[in-house]
């Protein structure tokens, strides 16, 4: 391969993309100018899938969404200002999904950069609108995304609360979320993803590189496996709190978890519905929720106290380190210390973290960020600096927590400063806000939930 220069490159494509009914490996292909081809392949287990023509039509619809979606991962490494489809036509309600996904979802990517997306990132349009997708008989099923952490889980146990047959799904070879999803005790499904070697290379010649919106490929991908499967919803755990962003002085609001976000959920969740097919229902369990509200239900348990880890350090796209679960010191692991301890006893968090997070002094920095106190918050996924402060305040009136370094710390030199009735815990917990969870279901739920 000759070196790679980013500035040169002109044009973007994507190339071509295949499922293979018999083998469930699909291989999407992309590339730079007239350079070599990249190609990625995600395998769905369960093959051969025997695929009616209805169904089959539905699956290659939602083939070439999954081809789009995750051409983020290669269009990032260079940015060109073209962009062309070389084996298919799409419709501008395609285009505009997709289009919004790369300037969003990248958002993080191009402010870390410097780079300007608006309007860089155009699909050709050249199809005419499709007509309306139509029902295929899936049977009722669900597969669950499980990531390992608190919020999964807690979806999980609601769905087997409230009698949905479940498969918890994950795609890569996280050890991690085995463990995890072999402690629900329900059927598994562990879909690969192989990024094509070429994307490293190409990072090690200088490409631009960054977050992506994975959330949105795993979307494209579970939809693609549910429809190979025959099974009618795709379910993810995204809380209110994921549609807020970091506030950034000068740029305004930059959402690194946007494809969690309910923009995302309902603009994808209703593309599917129109064009890939009517009776696929993609929804996050938890969109009602608060990340605090999420904590106090995944409270309720200690039989994953052993198992779940949210911490970001044990999780990598080259492998994960999971000899402790919990790093201690990332944004992650402090945001879900503060988000448990209103919920649980002292004595079980400490057990689960290995130590007692808010009682170091040297962490003070952390916390700051996630109370947004002369920082923004950090580009993780965690909850609202207004959700941090509430456990905060709540920590300071008891007496367990308020002699710790951290907690002290906030009562002393943050909480003066901020309205006292801004740091009630209550309010943050009730459920409310849009959703897209089918209605006997939450019907169901919200009385679980809300108890």
């Amino acid at each position: 391969m000759t070196a790679f220069d980013k500035d040169q490159v002109t044009r973007f494509r994507f190339v071509r993309c295949d499922f293979a009914a018999d083998t469930g490996v699909a291989q999407l292909v992309y590339a730079f100018d007239d350079g070599p081809e990249m190609t990625e392949t995600v395998t769905v287990p369960g093959a051969p899938f025997h695929l009616d023509g209805a169904r089959a039509a539905a699956v290659q619809r939602a083939l070439r969404l999954l081809h789009l979606i995750a051409g983020v991962s290669y269009y990032k490494a260079a940015v060109p200002a073209q962009v062309a489809i070389d084996s298919y036509a799409i419709d501008a309600a395609t285009a505009a999904l997709v289009e919004t996904v790369y300037l969003n979802g990248l958002g993080e990517f191009a402010y870390r950069n410097g780079l300007n997306l608006r309007g860089r990132f155009r699909l050709p349009v050249e199809a005419q609108a499709e007509p309306a997708a139509q029902p295929l008989g899936l049977r009722e099923h669900a597969l669950v995304a499980i990531g390992g952490g608190k919020d999964s889980l807690v979806s999980i146990e609601a769905l087997r609360h409230a009698g949905v047959a479940a498969t918890v799904t994950w795609i890569g070879g996280s050890q991690l979320i085995r463990a995890c999803a072999e402690r629900t005790g329900l059927p598994m499904l562990n879909i690969g993803r192989t990024l094509a070697p070429e994307l490293f290379e190409l990072n090690r010649q200088g490409a631009w590189n960054g977050h992506i919106p994975v959330t949105a490929v795993n979307s494209a991908i579970m939809v693609l496996a549910a429809l190979a499967q025959g099974v009618d919803q795709v379910v993810f755990s995204n809380e209110r709190s994921a549609s807020y962003g970091s506030q950034i002085a000068g740029t305004g609001e930059v959402n690194h978890q946007w494809s969690k976000g309910w923009a995302f959920e309902k603009a994808f969740g209703e593309h599917v519905q129109r064009h890939v097919a009517a009776d696929l229902h993609y929804y996050s369990l938890l969109r009602p929720l608060s990340e605090l509200a999420v904590a106090r239900q995944f409270a309720r348990t200690d039989y994953y106290d052993a198992h779940f880890s949210s911490c970001n350090r044990n999780f990598h796209i080259l492998g994960e380190r999971p000899v402790n679960r919990w790093c201690g010191v990332c944004p992650k692991c402090h945001f879900v210390f503060l988000a448990l301890a209103p919920f649980m006893p002292k004595t079980r968090l400490v057990r689960i973290f290995g130590r007692n997070l808010l009682d170091d002094g040297e962490q003070a920095g952390g916390f700051d960020a996630l109370l947004e106190f002369q920082d923004h918050k950090p580009f993780e996924c965690v909850g609202e600096g207004r959700e941090s402060r509430a456990a905060m305040a709540t920590l300071a009136a008891r007496p367990e927590w308020k002699e710790d370094v951290l907690v002290k710390r906030f009562a002393s030199v943050i909480q003066p400063t901020l309205a006292a009735d801004e740091l009630k815990l209550e309010p943050l917990l009730v459920i409310d806000g849009e959703h897209r969870i089918p209605a006997a279901l939450w019907e169901r739920l919200r009385a679980d939930f809300a108890a």
